[in-house]
């Protein structure tokens, strides 16, 4: 079987391609993830998996599932073509690999910073401003609180990480004192 990133290559570059000006990208990008979030559910997947289970009735589920989400025309006909292909399980990496295409369109990267508290607007303002500075491009950052980094940030761009934590920290003079 292939890997699912390679089928998943496919579709989002169709949608990608498809969209000539019609809906903006970062608005398809966000439907395609609350779709993702959709399809990795183990009980959807299984649901749609049942031979006796029609992809308009997956269909049906899905779309009815994401009520507050309005899917643009595009999107539902991928969602049926991924659906009609047995490539459900895919459909989150179509989301992500989309997010690529679309960044790559722009120039800017997705961020994930990782903190020990919250952190506001401001402050992700002037964070946000030197980790641009630190990358060398502009990023859109996504924080996720994570308090075992006992303080300081942890970024992940890519495969690029920055951490600056205590925690980090505290691991590296541990391997320098036991060393």
């Amino acid at each position: 079987m292939a890997e699912l990133a390679t089928i998943a290559r496919p579709y989002a570059e169709a949608l990608f391609k498809s969209l000539n000006g019609q809906a903006s990208p970062r608005e398809l990008a966000d439907q395609l993830d609350a779709l993702g979030q959709v399809a990795s559910l183990p009980e959807l997947r299984q649901f749609a998996d049942n031979p006796k289970t029609q992809p308009a009735t997956v269909y049906d589920v899905i779309t009815g599932a994401l009520k507050a989400v309005v899917l643009a025309p595009a999107v539902q006909n991928l969602l049926r073509a991924v659906i009609e292909n047995g490539r459900l399980a895919a459909l989150p990496l179509v989301a992500a690999q989309y997010r690529s295409l679309v960044n790559a369109q722009s120039g800017v990267s997705d961020a994930t910073v990782y903190s020990a508290f919250p952190i506001d607007g401001n402050q992700l303002a002037d964070v946000l401003q030197a980790l641009e500075r630190r990358f060398g491009r502009k990023l859109n950052a996504n924080v996720v609180v994570e308090p075992a980094l006992i303080g300081g940030v942890r970024v992940v761009v890519g495969d690029e990480v920055l951490d600056t934590s205590v925690k980090a920290r505290l691991e590296q003079m541990k391997v320098a004192l036991t060393a």
